[in-house]
């Protein structure tokens, strides 16, 4: 089968043998998958000669089940997540902790995003951010903008910050935040929309080097407020710029708890919910239902969708800072 990968910092197209179908795991043919910029970037410029496969969201129909998996039904639509079960391939072996029913009135291509929406989620809840309290979105690419649009639909009064008046423009016309592409236009809002206290939280979706933007964000916030790194950002700030506001710095890893756990993701061993409530799996499954409910709204943020054979076009619009969400689509 064709995948698309990584290899001497260039995306070239891959043969794979079709995926083995463990216990516990879904066989899925592929609809759409989608692109994370950020990860799938910066991995492409650290390939080396052994290729790496891209990809960890996508939507398609189960087409087998492996021993013991309850709950599904070849022929239903499924959004799953997780590299490396997760690819830009056109058959997936996936656990079935880390799929999400998907309903019929919602359409796929929106589905085929679930991996950065349980990151979004997780990245709000690493943020504990409660009914009523505000927040700053910084980077408004297609995973801030999906931030800030689950934190609006959980009536967190919620700002967005990109140095890109499109991004900036885009978020304002998909959900009712206020968004601005400067920062003294962030700080000349932030007094009315916070009470004059400061946000309670500011989450980074930013990458590149963190010190100036992270000494910022601290006069952003509240006294004892919370700075969340989600993107590739270094983790260099001031010590006094922190003591003053006796901030928390935090790092939101994925898509929630059982991430990197081969017990919970390859053997397929859910956590129990009266001790682990909200896992990388359940996550997952609430972007499903924010869509299907219409909390949210995706299908703007499409900015293209390309058949897998044209992987390598579709990264290059990258390079263009108005591309938000990249799909690849599966016959």
């Amino acid at each position: 089968m064709r995948a698309a990968a990584a290899q001497n910092g260039k995306i070239v197209m891959i043969t794979m043998p079709e995926p083995e179908l463990p216990a516990g795991h879904v066989l899925i043919r592929t609809e759409y998958s989608a692109v994370s910029p950020g990860t799938e970037l910066t991995m492409t410029k650290r390939s080396g000669e052994v290729p790496v496969g891209l990809g960890y969201s996508a939507v398609g129909i189960v087409e087998k089940l492996g021993e013991g998996v309850t709950g599904l039904e070849p022929g239903q639509r499924v959004a799953c997540y997780g590299a490396p079960y997760v690819k830009h391939a056109e058959l997936l072996a996936v656990p079935s902790n880390l799929t999400a029913l998907v309903p019929a009135h919602v359409k796929p291509e929106e589905a085929a995003f679930a991996g950065l929406g349980a990151i979004a989620i997780h990245a709000l809840r690493t943020a504990d951010l409660r009914f009523g309290e505000s927040a700053v979105v910084v980077g408004l690419g297609i995973l801030g903008n999906l931030i800030a649009q689950i934190a609006d639909a959980s009536a967190v009064v919620t700002l967005g910050l990109d140095l890109s008046a499109e991004r900036a423009a885009k978020l304002g016309e998909v959900a009712r935040v206020a968004a601005f592409a400067s920062q003294d236009e962030l700080e000349a809002a932030l007094p009315a929309a916070t009470g004059g206290f400061g946000a309670d939280s500011i989450l980074l979706c930013a990458g590149g080097p963190g010190m100036e933007l992270i000494n910022r964000s601290f006069q952003w916030i509240r006294d004892r407020g919370k700075v969340v790194i989600v993107g590739d950002l270094t983790t260099e700030y001031t010590r006094s710029a922190m003591f003053g506001k006796e901030a928390q710095v935090l790092i939101s890893r994925a898509g929630g708890p059982g991430r990197y756990d081969a017990g919970y993701e390859r053997e397929n061993r859910d956590y129990p919910i009266g001790y682990v409530r909200w896992t990388e799996g359940r996550n997952t499954r609430e972007y499903i239902r924010l869509l299907a409910e219409g909390r949210i709204n995706v299908a703007p943020l499409v900015s293209g969708i390309y058949r897998i054979e044209e992987a390598e076009a579709a990264y290059e619009g990258y390079r263009q800072p108005t591309t938000m969400g990249t799909l690849f689509r599966y016959s």
